[in-house]
């Protein structure tokens, strides 16, 4: 690599050289025809010094990015709710003003509810899991369907999210997305996930009919984008994900904070 960009710059300077010869070349001759070599000579002359200018500049700025070195940490994957994006269905629910007791039968109906983790596995479509949510308390009907038609609302990306994914990604590393989330949701918030143009790959529990904690997602994740797992950290808010995780060689950091994840990836070396 090395000696072929030698070669290449070595070239560049001949090129450099012969271009700014060659008007001189034909500066002293009378006939039209070298008058007309001269003209043509001294536009090359010009020409093509900008033009490795620009060439230049082209490669600095839309250039190949840097590779990590082959060792070390090369993959960062995210989980989305309550790391790249709060989650907060207590807020959300709250929101809707119901006396305490209403509050905590609806909460565990949805939100604390076995149904709403098979949601996000997504084996049915989205209006079983409404059914299911209903059958378990049917005297709140309205009030469960208005909460799931809405849900969505509970979702907001952070701000550092982008910010953070952006940053990585220039560094060099690769970034993917695993997360649970339900078909219904993902729809709605798909949009709102700026930092989803940064990621290099992205498996979403519903999409692949498996979910987190069980290694089969995990293995998914790895399978299709050739990862090594030792040269992966996943950042996840829930430790039993990240304990899955570790369990196939993965690094795993349990997000608390951004401040937090920032300093247990330094430890691991990334930048």
């Amino acid at each position: 690599m090395k000696n072929s960009r030698r070669i290449l710059a070595l070239a560049g300077v001949v090129l450099l050289l012969a271009a700014f010869c060659l008007p001189m070349f034909f500066a002293f001759g009378d006939s039209e025809e070298q008058k007309a070599m001269f003209r043509a000579s001294l536009g090359i002359a010009i020409f093509v010094p900008v033009f490795a200018y620009i060439c230049m500049m082209a490669y600095r700025i839309f250039g190949k990015k840097k590779e990590k070195p082959m060792e070390g940490i090369a993959n960062i994957i995210f989980d989305v709710g309550n790391v790249m994006t709060d989650y907060d269905w207590e807020g959300y629910l709250r929101g809707f003003g119901y006396p305490e007791e209403k509050y905590q039968r609806l909460a565990d109906v949805l939100f604390r509810s076995e149904t709403w983790n098979q949601r996000d596995k997504g084996d049915h479509p989205d209006e079983y899991y409404v059914e299911e949510f209903v059958s378990a308390a049917p005297e709140y009907e309205q009030e469960i369907r208005e909460i799931l038609r809405r849900s969505p609302e509970c979702i907001h990306q952070r701000e550092y999210a982008a910010t953070w994914a952006s940053y990585l990604k220039n560094k060099g590393y690769h970034l993917y997305v695993l997360s649970n989330y339900s078909d219904y949701m993902l729809q709605v918030n798909r949009k709102d996930m700026k930092f989803l143009k940064y990621m290099d790959g992205a498996v979403f529990s519903c999409e692949e009919k498996q979910i987190k904690p069980y290694p089969d997602i995990y293995q998914t994740l790895i399978s299709r984008y050739d990862l090594d797992p030792a040269r992966c950290v996943f950042l996840d808010d829930r430790q039993e994900n990240c304990d899955a995780a570790a369990a196939l060689g993965i690094h795993a950091i349990r997000f608390i904070d951004f401040k937090q994840a920032a300093e247990e990836l330094k430890k691991l070396g990334v930048a």
